[in-house]
């Protein structure tokens, strides 16, 4: 079984920071009372910005425990950076979409407000649905032991992603009609080279499509329209799928 993640910024000290740590909190109330923890078991504990404290626990109360520091390591952050602008989906396939991406490795997610997005995320709605996105994210970084949390940003325009396509190594909209599989996009450079720090940004539509007008602005600012495969994925699932044929090809996986 693997050792059990849980976030706190006592992982974030230097090495030689001190032999014991406190975790407490809901981190710790999760640990004592719903994992279970027990004297001399492992676990790990990261700030979620790649600093690691390696543990074992000494004694645990009703919503905290204690543990000693093995060891403390940091882990630097992948590269190339996969960067998946998602179109609002509705209902909860947006939290879905978030959870697999999580687990899969996707280190940015940008929430898109497309124009034939059904769902819209405005005032104290747009607070809410982005909020259990993080969450989302947060918790399947830690089943996944990710030391390194995504970025779920705040909801970006079609200006906005436009920008953020000009400045990538590669960028791609996953289309339909495209006529190219993803699989069999020239990738400019070495994206495996840890030289090449650039991100690669992948657009996944909402349900009703990408209109003409945005694929226009993607592909002036640099975008390349990517078919997926021979069906129609939900947009819910097409981000994991392209996020797992580019991690491939850039060697992270």
């Amino acid at each position: 079984m693997s050792v059990p993640v849980f976030l706190s910024e006592a992982a974030g000290r230097p090495a030689g920071g001190g032999d014991r740590v406190v975790l407490d909190g809901p981190e710790g109330r999760h640990a004592a009372a719903v994992r279970r923890m027990r004297p001399g078991e492992r676990l790990d504990l990261t700030d979620g910005a790649g600093r690691v404290a390696e543990c074992v626990v000494l004694d645990v109360g009703r919503d905290r425990l204690t543990a000693e520091v093995l060891r403390w390591f940091e882990v630097e952050p992948p590269r190339p950076r996969l960067i998946v602008v998602q179109g609002l989906p509705k209902g909860d396939r947006g939290e879905l979409a978030v959870e697999m991406m999580t687990e899969a490795g996707v280190d940015v997610i940008v929430p898109w407000a497309a124009a034939r997005c059904v769902t819209r995320w405005q005032g104290d709605r747009a607070a809410k649905a982005l909020g259990r996105w993080r969450g989302t994210a947060r918790e399947a970084a830690k089943q996944s032991r990710r030391f390194h949390l995504p970025e779920v940003t705040e909801q970006a325009t079609t200006a906005r992603v436009a920008g953020l396509i000009a400045s990538a190594a590669l960028a791609v909209v996953l289309h339909e009609e495209a006529a190219e599989p993803l699989s069999g996009l020239a990738v400019p450079g070495d994206l495996a080279d840890a030289r090449d720090r650039r991100d690669i940004v992948v657009v996944v539509g909402p349900e009703g499509g990408i209109t003409d007008a945005e694929i226009a602005e993607f592909r002036a600012a640099g975008a390349v329209p990517a078919l997926l495969g021979p069906t129609v994925l939900r947009t819910s699932t097409a981000g994991i799928a392209a996020a797992a044929v580019l991690l491939s090809r850039c060697g992270r996986w």
